[in-house]
């Protein structure tokens, strides 16, 4: 399998303080890839520093994507590449209905021509996939959303957008236990088609039923054991003390 995404040494920091110490990590297509730690470890500043969030400056190493050196390249770009990143609390959007938003999303990406019927036939599909009433498709985005609402709309955005590389940031916090089913379902969908995931978690509930190739522990910036799916329960039993006392 080719690689997707590679980090190099990567150095992140915001403002004056350095977040991220030197991350190397490589992706490779088809993968699932669990990124887990502590509060304040550094597992979002990654996520936002992939996708070139003006607040996280890359100070040092390099990002590649597909072998493309993308370490300059603007956010708009990285989007339209098939990167594709949900939020831990996903921001009002009004004026510009979910159906309008990720429309005009999958035409950013290259889909030019795509007819209203076969729009509207694939949203009813992942509607009814989601649990999700389609009147959401007219709604302004993520306005007087709730939490469970918010993270469905993005996982209706993952599934119709269909990106290269999904980036899922804590997408079962504050969730309740039905709605975590209901966004698993649709992120094991994505992954059953080919789709390259890093899910980045403290918590395991959205990974009982997706196969994960890999599992990384970030504590104070730096990755410090990598492993399989045998990683996840050991931390679950363990927690991440053992690791806290090494650094």
């Amino acid at each position: 399998m080719s690689s997707i995404l590679e980090l190099k040494n990567l150095h992140v920091s915001v403002g004056e303080k350095e977040i991220l110490k030197g991350i190397d990590l490589e992706i490779k297509a088809g993968e699932t890839h669990v990124l887990m730690g502590p509060n304040g470890a550094g597992k979002s500043t990654l996520g936002h520093a992939i996708m070139n969030d003006p607040r996280y400056e890359i100070t040092e190493g390099k990002l590649f994507f597909e072998g493309e050196n993308i370490t300059e390249e603007d956010t708009d770009k990285r989007a339209k590449r098939g990167i594709f990143l949900t939020f831990q609390d996903p921001v009002p959007v009004p004026g510009i209905s979910l159906g309008s938003f990720t429309r005009s999303a999958l035409e950013q990406g290259g889909e030019k021509h795509i007819k209203l019927w076969d729009f509207a036939k694939k949203c009813k599909e992942v509607c009814g996939l989601l649990n999700m009433d389609k009147s959401y498709i007219d709604r302004d985005l993520n306005v007087g959303f709730s939490g469970g609402e918010k993270k469905k709309a993005e996982i209706f955005q993952l599934l119709m957008l269909n990106p290269k590389l999904a980036i899922l940031d804590e997408t079962d916090s504050g969730l309740d236990v039905d709605a975590v089913k209901t966004v698993s379902k649709g992120v094991e969908e994505y992954q059953k088609n080919g789709g390259t995931l890093l899910i980045i978690t403290h918590s395991t509930r959205i990974l009982d039923n997706l196969n994960v190739d890999k599992t990384h522990i970030l504590i104070d910036g730096k990755i410090v054991e990598s492993g399989s799916s045998c990683l996840i329960a050991k931390i679950n039993q363990n927690g991440f003390e053992e690791y806290c006392k090494e650094e």
